[in-house]
């Protein structure tokens, strides 16, 4: 217990009774606390203290002082990471932290335990401990608010207080991402030195931190944050800010409560903390800085175990406002592919700059010979998936970097991917299954080819973020293997299923396999025997009316060139024969989709009216209409389709103009929202006052002041091109009954 000095008694007494949780909490604070805070300042947060309940966790005071500045004095139960959080909140509102000092009460004495059958009501803290903490600060704009700074604490330490501090820091790292990009000029990304030193006195159970650095916005926080998220108890500080320069010192402890002694401990703890507070300032960069922050803090866990050396990327502000939007950017490419693969992030952040795209050629010249180096099955097939997983890190690498690569160019290097992983894929499968079973021969001995196919957007070279692969596996007839005699559907249902096995991928991720679009969907075989696709492909034949729509999209990746054509002459008869085209029925489908498929008052970017599905939709019906007359319009490519139309003075330029341009931006939309978590279904846009509609403008590159006017920049886009959209397609196709 502190000796409370006589002249704040005093104070405290001039403002009435004395309530008894006032002087408990004075005679806990250190005599430190007194011989900086006037006898009035101690007394008001005193008072202050005697108002904090589990209800009521914190209370907030502004002072004004001279020369513009404020003291904003915070007292509070006591939460792990409360710093952070405080100062957080001060730099979201444009409070620049010029000096200060953190003071937490000595814990009290253990409450006696209830009596039988007596029932303790709980705290809203892990401790009865409180802490008052005194900031001098600058306002940016406008002076502080108490009540507005005190409404987002408690909001925030109600989060903590549930177990969610690392929600409740994730919050703020959007604020202040917001808040550092609207200073004057911006911040400019310099990466500034930051020295630690760490002392541990015998007599204190504290070790102290002394920090120096140029006093840069956000410095505090960023500093305090870096602790928080390496599990650093703070239990005092002292903020000073001499010049430009400041000068901190942090009395801290392990979460347990031991000090942290070891010199590689602190090593290894300043590193860290120079590395995510000078990142911590290059979060306006970042799509969702939550996000990359918290990829960050586990990135630096990775690297540091590789060595110095590994953390050559973090040396300039470049490589740092790259991997800020990088891992900002999406969780599926942190959580599924760069934490589990560090070895393919180091070379390609390096060097994608200088990198250029492969063709389709060159990739598969590289992974043969990639593969000649494996011996075994598993070792052939680690080395194919690792080539996969490398190139697709470069495409997205240059589709979130580089300006100049477009979404067709994006598409296309993904399709080629795709082509090449798969051709190799499947002469994997082959060259395994033959060792075994022997060459398939037709019943005239010949040999019984395969030709594979893609549909969808693999099928147009129209891939984005998580498309799957849809394809279609046709073989020549029946027959037998050479050595085995299993029939020759066997041989190939057992290839396609090796092939699936082969293929590392998510399920609904990219390059996932999928095979619905066969002859009889689900019920179908995996492979199709050529007679059986010519009879089911044909007017009269056992497909429905939306599989002819389907096959529009069809186009020969892999397999025997000879055996690919024949089925194209089956697609063709059957896509583009004199048999109307059912407008009808596939109006009818479309509307059960925007009913059926999208939840009320929602969009979902691929299936609402006026959405991605239908300027497809508005394409695919023109072709179908038309197709059988006009060789032109007979593409899987849907921009290619829009150039044919219009040649064909079928659209006219405004309408080609119109529903390129909703194409373009509802694909945008899409590789944008799917890019966060790497699924196909994840497409129903962020309802208006969210954040992470904020964090999906930020991915499209809308640039605005503040996250909440690019969200609404985004909104007004997504209803212009809602309104074109939908206006033509009704126009065109709406029943005339």
């Amino acid at each position: 217990m502190t000796e409370v000095p006589g002249a704040v008694q005093t104070a405290l007494e001039r403002g009435g009774d004395v309530p008894p949780a006032a002087l408990e909490f004075l005679e806990r604070l250190d005599p430190e606390y007194f011989a900086r805070v006037w006898p009035d300042d101690a007394a008001a947060h005193a008072r202050l203290a005697a108002e904090v309940t589990p209800d009521r966790p914190a209370r907030v005071r502004v002072e004004p002082r001279a020369d513009g500045r404020f003291d904003v004095s915070i007292v509070a139960f006591d939460y792990f990471a409360e710093f952070a959080i405080l100062c957080g909140v001060l730099t979201a509102h444009g409070l620049d932290i010029e000096s200060g000092h953190v003071h937490t009460c000595a814990a009290a004495p253990a409450a006696p335990p209830p009596a039988r059958g007596a029932r303790r009501r709980p705290t809203a803290t892990t401790s009865a401990r409180k802490i008052v903490d005194v900031f001098r600060v600058r306002p940016r704009r406008g002076g502080p608010d108490p009540a507005r700074l005190e409404a987002e604490l408690l909001e925030l330490l109600a989060l903590v207080a549930e177990g969610q501090g690392e929600g409740a820091r994730e919050r703020l790292n959007r604020r202040i991402a917001d808040s550092l990009e609207r200073q004057s000029g911006g911040f400019t990304g310099a990466v500034a030195p930051v020295q630690i030193e760490f002392e541990n006195d015998p007599g204190t159970p504290w070790t102290l931190m002394r920090v120096r650095g140029a006093d840069t916005p956000g410095f505090l926080y960023a500093l305090a944050n870096a602790l928080a998220m390496r599990g650093v108890y703070v239990q005092s500080v002292l903020i000073e800010s001499v010049g430009d320069e400041a000068r901190d010192r942090f009395s801290i402890s392990r979460r347990d409560g031991r000090r942290i002694e070891d010199e590689t401990d602190q090593q290894t703890l300043r590193l860290a903390v120079v590395l995510i507070k000078q990142f911590t300032h290059f979060l306006p960069w970042a799509p969702d800085p939550a996000l990359a922050l918290k990829a960050f803090d586990q990135l630096l866990d990775g690297l540091m175990a590789e060595g110095p050396e590994a953390l050559g990327l973090f040396k300039s502000p470049e490589g740092l406002r790259e991997i800020a939007r990088l891992l900002g950017s999406s969780a599926f490419l942190w959580e599924d592919f760069l934490r589990r693969q560090l070895d393919h992030l180091r070379p390609v952040l390096e060097g994608w700059e200088s990198r250029a795209l492969r063709g389709r050629e060159e990739l598969r010249d590289i992974l043969r010979e990639r593969l000649l180096s494996a011996s075994s099955d598993q070792e052939k097939k680690q080395v194919l998936n690792a080539f996969k997983d490398e190139e697709m890190l470069l495409i997205d690498m240059k589709h979130l970097l580089d300006p100049d690569i477009s979404l067709e160019t994006f598409a296309a290097a993904l399709t080629d991917l795709a082509d090449t992983v798969l051709e190799e894929a499947i002469a994997l499968c082959r060259a395994r299954l033959e060792s075994e079973h022997g060459r398939p021969r037709l019943e005239d001995g010949s040999d019984c080819t395969l030709a594979v196919f893609g549909l969808g957007k693999y099928g147009g070279r129209e891939m984005g973020y998580a498309s799957d692969l849809e394809l279609l596996f046709v073989y020549a007839g029946a027959g037998h293997t050479e050595r085995s005699g299993i029939e020759n559907g066997v041989f190939y249902e057992s290839l396609v299923k090796d092939l699936k096995e082969l293929l590392e991928a998510r399920s609904e991720g990219i390059f996932h396999l999928d095979l619905r679009l066969r002859p009889h969907g689900n019920k179908g075989p995996l492979a199709t025997p050529l007679p059986l696709l010519a009879e089911y492909y044909r007017p009269g034949g056992g497909a429905a009316a939306f599989e002819r729509q389907a096959l529009l999209k069809l186009r020969p990746v892999g397999g025997d060139a000879r055996l690919g054509a024949r089925v194209v002459e089956v697609r063709d008869r059957f896509v583009w024969s004199e048999e109307p085209w059912d407008q009808r029925d596939a109006l009818h489908m479309r509307e059960r989709q925007a009913r059926e498929l999208v939840p009320p008052g929602r969009v979902n970017v691929k299936y609402s009216r006026g959405c991605l599905i239908e300027v497809e939709y508005s394409v695919q019906y023109l072709q179908l209409r038309h197709g059988h007359e006009r060789p032109s319009l007979r593409t899987p490519s849907t921009l290619e389709a829009l150039d044919g139309l219009r040649d064909a003075s079928l659209l006219s330029q405004e309408e080609e103009e119109t529903l390129r341009s909703a194409y373009l931006f509802w694909r945008r939309v899409a590789d944008a929202q799917r890019m966060v978590h790497g699924a196909a279904r994840d497409l129903l846009l962020p309802e208006p006052g969210r954040e992470e509609l904020g964090s999906l403008a930020r991915r499209m590159g809308y640039a605005a002041a503040s996250w909440q006017e690019a969200a609404e920049a985004l909104l007004a886009d997504t209803e212009r091109h809602r309104g074109r959209t939908l206006a033509f397609f009704d126009r065109r196709f709406a029943p005339s009954d």
